[in-house]
């Protein structure tokens, strides 16, 4: 499915701020994609974290940290990728929302280069199945259907390194 590269709040937003003109379509094309590159596949799966927005219905946002180490997420093909949801405090904040409202985004940043990308798409869960063998151990598994994909540059993210 492809998105319109900006909502009204968005294209509101570029015109407010003067930033419309420069979001040409060979810029859009270039910087706004439906799948996830080949170039970036290896690094998303030896990711150890990511975040993870969803919403209600109705609106009200969660951000929640998925962490477990390299490994957490796999690449299906460019469109899809699966990441392993492990248990936590049992309020289910994420995948209520998912079962609700399936239209998460995802944030992958690497604080030693500054590399950051932006997954957004549609997410369903899985809790039987095939997929629970590409995470061992893992009661449920979540599948994104990627919509659209923006890479960041690397200004203002924090390099951060071992501590002292």
């Amino acid at each position: 499915m492809n998105l319109p590269p900006f909502n009204e709040g968005e294209l509101a937003a570029q015109q407010r701020w003067n930033t419309r003109t420069i979001w040409d379509d060979a810029r859009r094309r270039r910087l706004l994609w439906d799948h996830i590159p080949g170039e970036f596949h290896a690094r998303l799966e030896n990711a150890p974290f990511f975040f993870l927005a969803t919403s209600s219905p109705d609106g009200r946002c969660d951000c929640s940290f998925k962490g477990g180490g390299p490994g957490l997420l796999r690449i299906l093909d460019e469109r899809r990728f699966a990441f392993a949801d492990f248990d936590g405090n049992g309020a289910f904040m994420s995948l209520g929302n998912i079962l609700s409202n399936p239209h998460v985004g995802c944030l992958f940043i690497d604080f030693a280069d500054g590399g950051r990308l932006r997954v957004n798409g549609k997410a369903t869960i899985h809790d039987a199945g095939e997929l629970l063998a590409l995470f061992p151990g893992s009661t449920r598994v979540v599948v994104v259907d990627i919509e659209q994909v923006v890479p960041n540059c690397p200004n203002h993210v924090p390099r951060l390194g071992p501590l002292p």
